[in-house]
């Protein structure tokens, strides 16, 4: 509830404040998962019904997050649409008090634990964005299932699993904007994610550098510390100017959201940037350390595979790059 109005029971604090709090809170907390997790319920979930829930609906269920007594899951991506976002498979069907849900959707994170999920679903796939609209449906709804926690590489203490909807009655109270404002509502909250889903590794890529420097300081070889050779404190140096652009990025991405300005290009740039500068400087890290990097009671093997899913998360890199031309006008 940092950046959340204290009517719906946050703090009032303003974006860059709670970038900023992300920030200490990856360099200071060695679970990448839970700095991890506690963002995206903030970007993906709190954001979005701040932006576009009803007061009903604000009321009810960002002062429950802020209370701590509610989890969100973000229910967007499918088997079948990934980086095709509006290519969705999932269905909502008109009926007499509401609509009536079918579909699969995946790659879910807060899943297995998640009391409500924001659900996007088409009233029908020929119509494309135009006919995709947002749903709140609460774990107990008769015809909504998740699969298990699924393992995965890195960030293992955030569960993630899929939801299946078989003919899942979902009321029409619990619609999210207008029907068919889905794609509208998507593009909205994916500023701030893409800009700040990743801000914890900034804290992160700061307390690496800090082992870096320490570790090229006190390890000694041909009888003097290896931070003399070129070759270790070149991987220094572009560490620190990694973080700085990183941190650069999300920083004015932020502003420019918290400033109501368009930030489209900017989001997206600070998303590619922190996460391929996470595993490089992961991996830099390692080296540094030479075999004992290797080692798992070192963590610093953690670090890498806990980067490895930042090119995915808030999409991918590559769509990242796509945007970016779009935005340059190619």
């Amino acid at each position: 509830g940092l950046a959340v109005p204290p009517e719906y029971g946050g703090s009032g604090h303003d974006l860059l404040t709670m970038l900023h709090v992300m920030e200490g809170l990856g360099y200071g907390c060695q679970d990448n998962g839970l700095t991890f997790a506690i963002n995206a319920q903030f970007v993906s979930v709190t954001a979005t019904l701040l932006k576009v829930a009803s007061e009903v609906q604000k009321q009810k269920y960002v002062r429950g997050i802020c209370a701590g007594e509610l989890i969100g899951a973000y229910a967007m991506t499918e088997p079948g649409s990934g980086s095709d976002a509006f290519s969705l498979r999932t269905t909502a069907t008109e009926v007499e008090g509401g609509f009536r849900l079918n579909g699969h959707k995946a790659l879910l994170t807060f899943a297995p634990v998640a009391d409500f999920f924001l659900v996007f679903a088409t009233a029908d796939p020929a119509l494309g964005q135009w006919g995709i609209s947002l749903f709140l449906i609460e774990r107990d709804t008769p015809g909504l299932r998740v699969t298990a926690n699924m393992p995965k590489m890195g960030l293992r203490t955030v569960p993630i699993a899929e939801l299946i909807l078989e003919d899942c009655f979902v009321p029409a109270g619990n619609l999210i904007g207008d029907e068919g404002s889905g794609a509208a509502v998507f593009a909205v909250s994916q500023d701030i994610e893409r800009a700040a889903i990743l801000a914890g590794q900034l804290g992160i890529m700061q307390r690496q550098l800090e082992q870096a420097v320490a570790y090229a300081q006190e390890r000694q070889q041909f009888g003097q510390p290896i931070g003399n050779f070129q070759a270790v404190s070149h991987r220094v140096a572009e560490m620190k100017l990694r973080l700085e652009a990183a941190r650069l990025l999300a920083y004015k991405a932020v502003w420019q959201i918290q400033n109501d300005e368009t930030a489209t290009l900017a989001a997206s740039l600070a998303n590619i940037y922190m996460a391929e500068s996470f595993i490089q400087n992961s991996q830099d890290l390692m080296m540094i350390h030479g075999g004992r990097g290797f080692l798992s009671a070192t963590g610093l093997e953690r670090d890498l595979r806990d980067a490895m899913g930042g090119p995915v998360y808030g999409g991918t890199s590559d769509i990242q790059r796509n945007i970016v031309a779009s935005q340059l006008g190619l």
